[in-house]
């Protein structure tokens, strides 16, 4: 880790530079070498939608997508991925119209006090875009991971059955465009 002195011996800790996309917006950044990828967006960036739970990567309650992927953003640090993709719930919704996902959670009603529902929503795209959950029992497998202390699980997996048709196809068109 690089630091310097300044004449009245106080130590600075070098910045890094860190060139990311987030929500389709480039960014270049200056971040500190022990800065999470949940810190970045929260702190530096004011993007409070991804949420602190445990910061321990046990609730998945800051789930993002890095280049297409859920990652817990908790557990990651932000100058790993210079040059990523990374969206957050912020970045989900296309101006008004709300993603397959978001609007399944507010159909189904899949969210009490809403805490967990960024992290629920970003990891059921990425668990999709996946491909390996197809049944009720495979989507609880791969979403236990995402805890709702609330207990909106019920409507949280109707959310996600409902929502994986349309969000299939908008990954598909998505995909496409990125050839």
């Amino acid at each position: 880790m690089s630091s310097t002195t300044d004449p009245q011996g106080v130590t600075e800790v070098a910045t890094y530079p860190l060139n990311i996309e987030i929500n389709g917006e480039t960014r270049q950044l200056q971040v500190y070498p022990w800065t999470t990828l949940l810190d970045l967006l929260r702190e530096q960036l004011g993007l409070s939608g991804t949420k602190k739970g445990c910061d321990h990567g046990q609730c998945g309650a800051c789930t993002v997508l890095l280049n297409g992927k859920r990652i817990n953003a908790c557990l990651t640090i932000a100058v790993m991925h210079d040059g990523a993709r990374l969206t957050t719930v912020e970045g989900l919704a296309d101006g008004d119209e709300l993603h397959p996902m978001q609007a399944a959670f507010v159909k189904r009603d899949a969210f009490q006090c809403g805490y967990c529902t960024p992290g629920q929503i970003c990891s059921a795209i990425g668990m999709t875009a996946e491909g390996r959950a197809e049944t009720a029992e495979q989507i609880r497998e791969q979403m236990s991971g995402n805890l709702c202390r609330c207990g909106a699980y019920p409507n949280i997996l109707s959310a996600i059955e409902d929502a994986m048709p349309d969000t299939r196809k908008q990954l598909e068109r998505s995909s496409e465009v990125s050839r």
